[in-house]
């Protein structure tokens, strides 16, 4: 008979943040997969819990994967947890996830704090509707494009970004949907040096050009008003066209002032996304 997987929340920080259930589904399992071990056992550790661990993570979730569903089909129960959160939320452990499902192992879910509910929560933001957009690309490319989809986004963003990444992702953000949209910057949460920064993308950019950033972050950003998402509209159609100008023959800075001048956008911003387009081709 088959075994069962616990896909089990941890906390993101404070230890207390752990559920009693979680305490107890980790306890009654035959063994645990962790994205880290080395993490896993210190939160083992702080109550007295001594379990075998595997490893699983991006970097060996096909193989990993694949002896643990072989475990669990041979009737071990497996709880799977992350080193902070709810595991296969922007995870490799949606992949575990897929495979149990595929050999009718039935998957148990321990709920446990989330980075982005928490965020959302302290946020100050319209939370009615909102998407998590996880992290930017690093690529340009998909980077542009992801940008570019929710330039008229309604609903609140929810991002998560590194410390060493925040000031490119603010100044990027800040470009495309301009420096007066709000935004909720959340470090920290539950740890010792929990902050949340409640300003525009604007001032967010300017706060961070002479700060390092430390920590880890999530972003809360509000949705297009009806006012910008009518702007973006527009300059995603001039971005269009300046480029449709250099493919026609146009010199960059000739296209960026035609398109400019059209649609009554800005020339610079035009003339950085020709660049961009072109670096990328």
């Amino acid at each position: 008979m088959n075994g069962k997987l616990y896909i089990v929340g941890t906390p993101i920080g404070n230890l207390g943040d752990i559920t009693l259930r979680a305490l107890e589904t980790i306890k009654s399992v035959d063994f645990i997969a962790a994205e880290d071990t080395r993490v896993t056992r210190k939160l083992l550790s702080h109550y007295e819990i001594s379990k075998p661990l595997v490893s699983y993570h991006e970097h060996n979730r096909n193989e990993s994967g694949e002896k643990i569903v072989e475990r669990i089909i041979a009737g071990e129960n497996c709880a799977l947890v992350t080193d902070a959160g709810m595991p296969a939320i922007s995870d490799p452990g949606s992949e575990l996830v897929k495979l149990c499902a595929e050999e009718g192992i039935e998957v148990l879910v321990v709920p446990g704090a989330s980075a982005v509910a928490s965020a959302v929560a302290i946020s100050g933001i319209d939370s009615t509707r909102f998407c998590f957009e996880g992290f930017l690309s690093t690529s340009k490319k998909s980077r542009r494009e992801h940008l570019d989809s929710i330039r008229n986004e309604k609903r609140a963003m929810v991002f998560y970004e590194a410390p060493h990444k925040l000031k490119r992702t603010l100044s990027d953000l800040a470009e495309t949907l301009g420096g007066e949209r709000k935004i909720a910057i959340c470090r920290e949460m539950t740890k010792l040096y929990e902050e949340c920064i409640r300003t525009t993308l604007g001032e967010a950019e300017r706060y961070y050009s002479d700060k390092t950033p430390k920590g880890e972050f999530v972003l809360v950003i509000e949705g297009a008003s009806e006012e910008s998402r009518s702007d973006g509209a527009r300059e995603s159609e001039a971005i269009e066209y300046a480029l449709s100008l250099v493919k026609s023959g146009n010199g960059a800075a000739e296209a960026a002032k035609r398109a400019a001048i059209e649609y009554g956008v800005s020339r610079n911003m035009l003339y950085r996304k020709i660049l961009s387009n072109q670096s990328e081709i």
